[in-house]
């Protein structure tokens, strides 16, 4: 019997492992570590500057005088650094009766002077732009003026679905099973500046709570698409995630509803419990998959040399996760690889696969609509 095989993104949850996190500035900087460098997650590898705000001020117009004259009255040139508050111009009249005069209404630098508008332009004071290591490891690589790549052996979790940036903290884990919920009753200020672990599902009370006893991210099996919602203040899309305003990181791992977290992705963070993990909530579903995370360094050190991500083949009997509505999040296990493409309620032709659910029943899925389960 030919055995079949395809290929598919998996989500990866693994004890032992090696990630390369390359760490980029958003515009050329300074690089502040060497190759071989030992660095912790929150120490700073480079920093930048990104230009201030652009701010016009019309001159002539504060004045009351003509475009062309606002030469004779202004006391900075262009190129000239000020002050908030600084006075820019100013016209003395009737023996310095009548005063008139304008201030500076940002710091900065004086951009350019229209003695056609009348206007000044200011650019506001740069704004600083400080990138940390993320993870625990060690600079593998050093990218000249943009920024570095760390390399850390590590245990790696990635759920299905997260928002919110990248945070730290120690990880905390106050329930007892995968499938026990993470209530409110369960978080006090033990959870301050922690990672907290649930296991079936958080709602939104249990994410406030989390919030208020200063907790950094919850990682959990699921959630109501309504909490998520009143979480972000928004419906979410499938676009990418991870730069919502919110004050904590939340990483789901199965999927929407009251879902057990997987025992092994609970059982690996439980027995991490008490170290310090690094997490990020972004997710993007297609075009270039991007995963949240949980990332917690196992080694002292990692290797310096080339570092191979495993190529994800998927059989009959790989274990599956669903990433699409009406099983999204939900785990199975492939039967069947049919070779060509077959019509689905969309009228499209596509390649799919059969899966079986855990409840025995047998589906017909787009390949594209799975992820695979690997370590």
């Amino acid at each position: 019997m030919k055995v079949v095989h395809a290929y598919t993104p998996g989500l990866r949850v693994t004890e032992r492992t090696v990630v390369r996190k390359l760490r980029r500035l958003p515009l050329p900087g300074s690089v502040h570590v060497e190759v071989g460098d030992v660095v912790r997650a929150t120490d700073v590898v480079a920093s930048t500057e990104l230009p201030g705000r652009v701010h016009t001020l019309n001159i002539a117009h504060e004045l009351n005088c003509q475009p062309d004259e606002i030469h004779n009255f202004m006391l900075k040139a262009e190129g000239d650094v000020v002050e908030h508050g600084e006075t820019l111009a100013e016209v003395k009249a009737l023996f310095g009766l009548f005063h008139s005069f304008v201030k500076a209404p940002i710091g900065g630098t004086i951009e350019t002077i229209s003695h056609t508008t009348g206007q000044v332009l200011f650019r506001g004071e740069p704004i600083p732009v400080e990138l940390d290591a993320y993870v625990d490891g060690t600079v593998v690589e050093v990218h000249r003026s943009e920024g570095v790549t760390v390399a850390t052996d590590c245990a790696l979790v990635q759920g299905i679905f997260g928002v919110g940036g990248e945070r730290y903290g120690e990880l905390r884990v106050p329930v007892q099973s995968p499938d026990q919920p993470l209530t409110a009753g369960l978080l006090d200020d033990s959870c301050r500046g922690c990672v907290v672990v649930g296991g079936s599902f958080v709602t939104i009370q249990g994410i406030e709570a989390a919030i208020e006893h200063g907790a950094t991210a919850v990682v959990t099996g699921g959630i109501s698409s309504e909490d998520l919602d009143e979480l972000t203040g928004e419906a979410l899309g499938v676009a990418i995630t991870g730069q919502e305003d919110v004050a904590i990181t939340l990483i789901i791992t199965e999927g929407f509803g009251e879902l057990a977290m997987a025992e092994r992705t609970f059982g690996i963070l439980e027995g991490l419990a008490g170290r310090r993990a690094s997490v990020s909530g972004a997710t993007q579903i297609r075009a270039g998959v991007i995963r949240p995370e949980i990332i917690v360094q196992t080694g002292a050190e990692a290797e310096t040399g080339s570092i191979e991500e495993p190529v994800s083949r998927m059989g009959i009997g790989s274990q599956i996760r669903l990433i699409a509505e009406p099983y999204f999040g939900r785990l199975a296990e492939v039967v069947a690889l049919p070779a060509e493409p077959e019509e689905i309620p969309t009228e499209a032709k596509v390649r799919v696969l059969e899966a079986r659910l855990a409840d025995g029943t047998i589906v017909t899925i787009p390949r594209a609509n799975v992820e695979l389960m690997r370590g």
